[in-house]
């Protein structure tokens, strides 16, 4: 086994461990119990703040949507392929589960959703189909360059949220759900990595396209 897959192998271990504090964050809203961690959205925040929460969401909500559709797209194609398929559905299954997290929080906080949702679907869609007619790899080089920008997308929002912590109940819970989704995104990373993400054709280029991309869709939906 090379090393770069060693290295992917031994981070998927870590993350595994990394975040059983946090599992269970998701779960609240799934499947209880309900509370004011749940069911509230701070009072006291400033209409910076306010509008700072409302902007993580949204940019979140609308990512779940396009992550979702990219493997709808990638498995419209790669379904055949029983090995390929079956880890294509394995990830769209846990950004199901994030997507339903993340509707649920965009009514708890009262968070605008994106005017580009349809816009979310089409392209995530495009994007999926289009780089799995290129090949699995090059469907493993999407999911890849996708879930860096996502992963540290997460990071960036954990360090802004820190502050709010102590304004509200939700705020904690809220970080920890971001925690562990990202965790689930940098699982997806090098799994892409570990099935050959890197031998895609044009590699450099194709994730240097989609991490653009990406970049300029969390811009976009910031706004709108």
């Amino acid at each position: 086994m090379s090393l770069l897959l060693r290295q992917a192998s031994r981070s998927n271990s870590i993350i595994a461990c990394a975040r059983t504090a946090s599992t269970m964050a998701s779960s609240r809203y799934l499947d209880g119990p309900q509370d004011a961690a749940t069911l509230e959205t701070p009072k006291n925040l400033s209409a910076k703040q306010k509008e700072a929460l409302s902007a993580a969401i949204r940019i979140d909500q609308a990512g779940e949507i396009a992550a979702n559709w990219i493997y709808k797209g990638q498995y419209a194609v790669l379904s055949s392929d029983p090995k390929t398929g079956t880890i294509v559905q394995e990830m769209w299954d846990q950004e199901k589960k994030h997507l339903a997290v993340m509707d649920k929080l965009q009514i708890q906080h009262d968070a605008r959703p994106t005017a580009l949702t349809e816009v979310a679907k089409i392209a995530g869609f495009g994007l999926g189909f289009a780089t799995a007619l290129m090949g699995k790899e090059a469907a493993m080089a999407c999911t890849e360059a996708v879930e860096t920008v996502i992963g540290e997308h997460y990071d960036d929002q954990l360090r802004d949220l820190e502050l709010m912590e102590p304004l509200h109940i939700s705020i904690p819970l809220l970080r920890d759900v971001i925690r562990e989704f990202r965790d689930d995104e940098l699982e997806h990373l090098n799994t892409a990595v570990y099935h050959h993400s890197q031998r895609a054709p044009h590699h450099a280029l194709l994730t240097t396209i989609v991490e653009g991309g990406c970049q300029i869709a969390i811009q976009l939906c910031k706004r709108f």
